[in-house]
C-alpha cells in the first residue's frame, strides 16, 4: 500500500527561531562602534584619542625650533651689548666727544709749542709758560732738564722752534687724556743752515680749572 505524506497546512512551517540567529536579528542587530562608515570620527579622519599625523607633529616641532632659536639669538645679543657696555672701549670718551677731544688737542699742541720753543735771550718765557702748562712728573722732568737747555742756548746761540704737524688724542676718560703727537723741531744757529728734526711723542694730561695741562711726556 502506497502512503501518502500529509500535506502541509499553515501551521506546519518552520518554527520562529528565537535564539536570534536568523535573518531578522541580522536585520535588527546595531553596528557595532568603528564599524562600517560610522560617524565617530574627528574631523581629520582619526578617531578620537589617535596620536597626530607626522605631517602635523613635524609642523609643530619646526614652529617650536624656531621660537628656541629667536630667543637664544636675543639672549646672545644682550650678552653681547652688556659685554661692550663694560669694555674699556665703552669709556673711552675720545670716540664720542668731539668737543673735549677738540679741546684736549689744542691745548697739549699749543703748551708743546711754548715749552720747547725758545731763543737764546729769552729763555725765561719758556720756562715760565713751562711753570703753567706743566704738572706732575712733566713739570720734574722738565725743571731738571731745560737748566742745561738754557746753558747750551746761550753758549752756542741756537734757537729753536717748535710745530706740532699732528697730535691725537688715543683715550679720553673723566678728567684725564692721552695724546700721541707729531712734531717738528727746528733749530738755527748762527753760520749754519736751520735743521729740522722729527719728533714723536706720548703725552699725558689733566684737566685743571678748566685747562688741561701737561703730567707726563715720553718719546717713542
Amino acid at each position: 500500500m502506497v502512503g501518502t505524506e500529509p500535506e502541509a497546512g499553515p501551521g506546519t512551517g518552520a518554527a520562529p527561531d528565537d535564539s536570534g540567529t536568523g535573518p531578522a536579528a541580522d536585520a535588527d542587530a546595531e553596528p557595532a562602534p568603528g564599524d562600517g562608515d560610522g560617524d565617530s570620527d574627528g574631523p581629520d579622519g582619526r578617531a578620537p584619542g589617535s596620536a597626530a599625523p607626522p605631517r602635523r607633529r613635524w609642523r609643530m616641532y619646526a614652529v617650536l625650533a624656531t621660537v628656541v632659536a629667536l630667543l637664544a639669538a636675543g639672549a646672545g645679543l644682550l650678552f653681547q651689548e652688556r659685554q661692550l657696555r663694560g669694555t674699556p672701549a665703552a669709556a673711552n670718551r675720545a670716540l664720542t666727544d668731539a668737543d673735549t677731544t677738540a679741546g684736549v688737542t689744542g691745548d697739549v699742541s699749543n703748551a708743546l709749542t711754548e715749552i720747547f720753543s725758545y731763543t737764546p735771550s729769552d729763555t725765561a718765557r719758556t720756562r715760565a709758560a713751562a711753570g703753567e702748562l706743566l704738572a706732575g712728573r712733566a713739570a720734574r722732568q722738565y725743571t731738571g732738564l731745560f737748566a742745561q737747555v738754557e746753558k747750551e742756548a746761550a753758549r752756542q746761540k741756537v734757537t729753536l722752534t717748535t710745530h706740532v704737524v699732528r697730535a691725537g688724542v688715543t683715550r679720553l676718560s673723566g678728567d684725564s687724556a692721552r695724546l700721541l703727537v707729531f712734531l717738528d723741531q727746528v733749530s738755527e744757529r748762527p753760520g749754519k743752515e736751520p735743521a729740522t728734526a722729527p719728533a714723536q711723542l706720548s703725552v699725558t694730561a689733566e684737566l685743571h680749572d678748566g685747562r688741561w695741562r701737561i703730567t707726563d711726556i715720553a718719546s717713542r
